[in-house]
């Protein structure tokens, strides 16, 4: 009975050993609106969330700077891993210990390209995320020392969402864009797709050694492009055109990119497939509209912002859609739960919970 004890306690406390090792998995965020967590609050931008009625299912229901009526993309992804949510990079409570969960460095607004959200002023481009990056690993080396700052980045899972705005707020913004004169499209997609390679090298020359690589969803189908170019709830042609050839070519370039670095740092996730099945069939995933926003104004609740004088839907559970362009909640769990346990049809090489048996082995 004694040595049963004695076993029960050692279980207990390799369990305990165990849970405090996933949860003490850092996590970094870069990208867009998709995925911020707040740090365009603290900029002179446009590009903002941090008035209602956003935030009103998260659980202070008041705006936090997500483009969410709750939690986003990173928060659902922090619970998979066990970790708490990611601080915005620019909060000034990211301190201390806090720095060891890890940061967001997202920003709403911005892409692949330097010159996509111009109209957005004052947004946080991808090479200063990175230069953010560096200052947060300078800042954990001078909290636990070089050589745990540099375990802490390259045990960590990274995720990086970029790319959607490179088409609707650049290609497609205006008729007859700069990029779009410069660039027939599938030209186009083939620079996207070489710079934003670039971006995943930088990531690996920081450190990055886990991480997460979203496509677009359906450009053409999100309620701004139906409320702009539909006049008969069908998707975009010409945006959808764009969707489907960038999303093939970006898990082609992953392929790649793994192969020459030998090992499978690079995870494609294929968020247009996951988007798509809401689109065709939103009764299936309990969705009553899938075209309609939640919160918005005119044709689709498509136009504008979503501010206090918006239509709001009582319950925002039943869309797919909160606001002109991002997911609801619910939708973005569902996303996380095809990370966590898709097959290679939505995650290639391999889903969150595959990354997550393979690295605590290590």
């Amino acid at each position: 009975m004694a040595s049963l004890v004695v076993v029960m306690v050692l279980l207990g406390a390799f369990i305990g050993h165990h849970q405090a090792t996933e949860a003490a998995r850092a996590f970094f965020v870069f990208g867009d609106s998709l995925v911020d967590n707040g740090n365009n609050n603290y900029l002179a931008t446009t590009a903002r969330a941090d008035a209602p009625p956003y935030g009103v299912d998260y659980p202070t229901h008041r705006p936090t700077g997500r483009f969410s009526n709750g939690f986003n993309i990173p928060d659902f992804i922090s619970l998979k891993i066990g970790s708490e949510p990611t601080l915005p990079y620019l909060s000034p409570e990211l301190t201390g210990e806090k720095l060891l969960v890890g940061a967001n460095f997202a920003s709403a607004g911005i892409g692949v390209l330097n010159d996509t959200g111009v109209q957005f002023i004052n947004i946080i481009r991808m090479y200063r995320q990175f230069q953010y990056f560096q200052q947060y690993q300078q800042r954990v080396a001078a909290l636990i020392g070089e050589d745990q700052a540099k375990q802490l980045v390259n045990q960590a899972l990274v995720l990086i969402t970029v790319g959607g705005n490179d088409f609707v707020n650049n290609y497609y913004l205006v008729p007859f864009s700069a990029r779009s004169r410069q660039y027939a499209l599938p030209d186009y997609v083939t620079y996207v797709i070489s710079e934003y390679r670039k971006l995943l090298l930088q990531l690996y020359d920081l450190g990055a050694r886990r991480v997460l690589v979203t496509g677009t969803g359906p450009l053409g189908c999100v309620p701004a492009e139906l409320a702009l170019r539909s006049s008969n709830g069908q998707c975009s042609a010409e945006l959808q055109r764009a969707a489907g050839l960038f999303n093939p070519q970006l898990i082609e370039m992953i392929k790649g990119l793994n192969s020459e670095l030998g090992a499978d740092i690079f995870i494609a996730v294929n968020t247009q497939q996951t988007h798509y099945n809401f689109i065709t069939n939103p009764q299936a995933f309990g969705f009553v509209t899938s075209k309609v926003a939640c919160c918005g104004q005119g044709p689709y609740n498509g136009l504008g912002l979503c501010t206090a004088a918006s239509n709001l839907c009582p319950n925002r559970d039943i869309y797919a859609f909160w606001d002109a362009f991002h997911p609801s909640e619910r939708a973005n769990k569902m996303i996380v739960d095809q990370i966590h346990t898709g097959s290679t049809e939505y995650m290639y090489p391999m889903n969150l919970s595959t990354i997550m048996a393979l690295d605590s082995r290590v």
